[in-house]
Order: structure tokens, then sequence, then C-alpha cells
């Protein structure tokens, strides 16, 4: 008896009761079925104007086509991209060129240095015993040419008896011309030629005497008269440098 009134009674319920329960799951249903799918897929529209995934077009002529035609549907501005991406590079490059040149100019010595750099000299007239000076670089050098006799003075000199050991032989190129820079090792002073106990040179700021080898010989200079770079070019004339 209970079991058929409960049946009864479910069976007496309202249609709208059961609608109510349902409208959310078909709303839902609705919306989804509204909404655009949207997918990752590419897709290609053919000529028809149908919309197809590019991994589901078979058709490889057809899609090659089709990538064609939108590439180049505007050759114009093709063209006109090209030239500005093209001259902006070039531009670009030329600027980059420049400034490298710029820059390693920039590192070369200026011409009145390379004039400084080399001092050609003509020592044809240069007289045993007479020293000439000449300017190199901001500096004196002195050009002496030797007798005889100094050049014995200069390499009969005991190793032990100089303050900085030089040996003649490896401060000259030939025993007859000696040349080096004209400054004391001192204090800077310019010498004098042909003075001193030595009969070399004579510093007369601080009394630094100097033989003719230019070796240091008494005085507080430490150093010996320094000799700079040089070459002859033939027998009568000298390059400094």
């Amino acid at each position: 008896m209970a079991a058929s009134l409960s049946r009864a009674l479910r069976a007496s319920r309202p249609v709208s009761s059961l609608l109510s329960r349902q409208a959310p799951v078909l709303a839902v249903r609705s919306l989804r079925a509204a909404a655009p799918v949207q997918s990752s897929v590419p897709t290609v529209t053919t000529d028809n104007g149908t919309v197809v995934p590019v991994d589901k077009f078979v058709d490889s002529d057809s899609l090659a086509y089709h990538m064609a035609k939108v590439r180049h549907s505007d050759p114009a501005n093709r063209t006109f991209n090209y030239t500005m991406i093209g001259g902006a590079r070039f531009m670009g490059a030329s600027a980059a060129r420049l400034l490298v040149v710029k820059f390693f100019a920039a590192m070369n010595p200026a011409a009145d240095v390379l004039a400084l750099a080399s001092l050609e000299v003509d020592i044809g007239n240069l007289q045993p015993g007479n020293c000439m000076i000449v300017k190199w670089r901001g500096k004196p050098v002195f050009i002496r040419s030797r007798t005889e006799d100094e050049i014995a003075a200069a390499t009969s000199v005991p190793m032990g008896e100089l303050r900085d050991p030089q040996a003649d032989e490896d401060r000259v190129q030939k025993a007859e011309t000696l040349v080096c820079i004209g400054v004391c090792t001192h204090l800077g002073c310019v010498p004098i030629n042909g003075a001193g106990d030595y009969n070399g040179w004579f510093c007369p700021c601080h009394g630094s005497h100097y033989d003719t080898s230019g070796r240091i010989r008494k005085g507080p200079a430490p150093l010996n008269l320094e000799i700079p770079p040089y070459s002859f070019v033939d027998d009568t004339k000298l390059l400094v440098g």
C-alpha cells in the first residue's frame, strides 16, 4: 500500500519542477554550441571560401599556391619593404665602417710625430775630435767623431771601475763614431762636450763626469748616457731613430 502511494506521488509531480532542474544543464549546452570553437591548429582559406586546417590539407600544391598568393598579394608593398630594409642595412654597415676607420686613424701617430720619429744627419764634414749636436724627438743627440787616442782610452777601461758597466764595443757601431743622447742621467741637464776629468762630457750642474764612451765615471749620475737607435745610411749619413 505504501509503495503504491509513493509511486503515485512521484507521478503526480509537476513537469515544471523537472524542467527547472534541467535548465542549467541545457543553458550550458546551448552556450557551448553557440560559442565559436577556438583551435590552435593553423588554417587556410581555399578558393571556394572553405576554411581547412593546414594539417588536414592533403593537396600540397594547392597549399603552396595559396601561401604564394597571400605572400605576394601586394608586390608594390613588398618592393617598398625590401627597399627600406636593404637601405637601412646599407646605411648601418656604412656607419659602422666609418667608425672603425676613424678609430684606427685616431690611433696612428700625427704627422709631426712621424716627422720626428727619424732624423737623417750628414756627418761628412765631422772632423775627428769634434762633436755635433742635433735635435731628435725634442732631445739633444751628441754625434762625436773620436780620435784613435779617445777610442783607446774608452776600450782600455776595466769593467770593475764602471758604475754602469758597459763595454765600449757594445755602445758603438763604428769605433770612430759615438752617438748618444746628450741628457745627464742625474737630473736631465745637458753636459758639456770635451770637458771633465775623462775628456768626455761634464755636467756642471751637479758635477757628473762621462768618458769618451759616454759612460758615467764620477759624480751623482747613476747611469751612462743613453744610446738612441741609429744606423748608417752610408759613410757620410747617419739615420737616428
